[in-house]
């Protein structure tokens, strides 16, 4: 057996030691599970230990709504933060393409992610559910808000700015909530009920419903995203001409040749790349460190249009 000096052996022990807290810091931490409600949903605190059932593409019999929460590496956050809202025609949610996988990568950026588990109007995996999409999916769609806001300094979070951002079904919901908000109530006895639940901006991919998109001039700004082979995209299109006519700050990407669901996902088509054009919208729109430095204006040439 071969023998190495003391002082190598020391040197070596103190140098793993001084490594070990920094590879802890520089890890992303481990997601983290955050239930909307501690003693579950009201009026339905009897189904709150009643698991999640797994179906085809992610999961539906959600009873205990909550949040998956994903935080930056130690350091890097930047103090954004994404309510992430799946996907799945009210029926189920596409909890992975359409969720965790964009969570993780914003965290990776420095941006908090929060994945919503939200009770299910159309649950495939129930015979009939007694919940509505503007009832209890959109109540837990705003109290999701509330309560990243109510809890932003534990998570490094400015609560000034949180966004949402829904897929599909979870668009519809995101959107919604980006109309229909409040400041919240100074009297309730819950400190989350307590804080406003209107999202800093808002990014919908191929939202459901989007004809249903009705701006006003106090509309959190959008960034809209969808595939032109989608019958939602005209519907799109048009709903970014109100959010113009509105004064509101919006961003819209139509991907030719691309249909719905195409997720947050690696995918050779350009489409694959809209979270970067997203990432680069959140941040030049002063939701990150702060606002980029706006492109000088061209100068004119007799060859622009007048």
């Amino acid at each position: 057996m071969k023998h190495y000096p003391r002082s190598l052996v020391v040197a070596a022990f103190a140098a793993a030691v001084a490594i070990a807290p920094a590879a802890r810091m520089a890890a992303q931490p481990e997601p983290s599970v955050v239930h909307l409600w501690e003693n579950g949903a009201p009026g339905y605190e009897s189904r709150k230990d009643v698991e999640d059932v797994k179906v085809q593409w992610g999961i539906a019999g959600i009873q205990n709504p909550s949040l998956t929460v994903f935080l930056p590496t130690f350091g890097k956050a930047t103090g954004a933060a994404v309510v992430i809202i799946p996907g799945g025609g009210h029926r189920m949610e596409v909890i992975d393409v359409e969720g965790y996988a964009l969570a993780k990568w914003l965290a990776s950026k420095g941006v908090a992610g929060f994945v919503l588990k939200y009770r299910l109007a159309k649950d495939q995996s129930v015979e009939h559910s007694p919940y509505t999409i503007d009832g209890e999916e959109m109540m837990d769609t705003t109290r999701a808000i509330r309560l990243v806001r109510s809890r932003a300094s534990d998570w490094d979070i400015d609560p000034a700015r949180i966004g949402v951002a829904g897929f599909s079904a979870g668009g519809y919901l995101a959107a919604r909530a980006s109309r229909i908000y409040d400041a919240g109530n100074p009297a309730s006895p819950d400190p989350v009920e307590r804080v406003s639940s209107k999202p800093a901006f808002q990014v919908l991919i191929y939202p459901g419903e989007p004809e249903q998109i009705m701006p006003t001039k106090d509309s959190p700004p959008a960034f809209l995203v969808a595939g032109s082979d989608d019958k939602l995209a005209d519907g799109l299109a048009g709903a970014w001409l109100r959010f113009k006519q509105a004064g509101v700050e919006a961003e819209l990407h139509i991907y030719s040749g691309v249909g719905h669901a195409f997720n947050f996902r690696p995918n050779p088509h350009p489409v694959g790349t809209w979270g970067d054009r997203m990432f680069e919208w959140i941040s030049d729109n002063g939701f990150l460190k702060g606002k980029s430095t706006p492109m000088p204006a061209p100068t004119p040439t007799p060859f622009m249009a007048k």
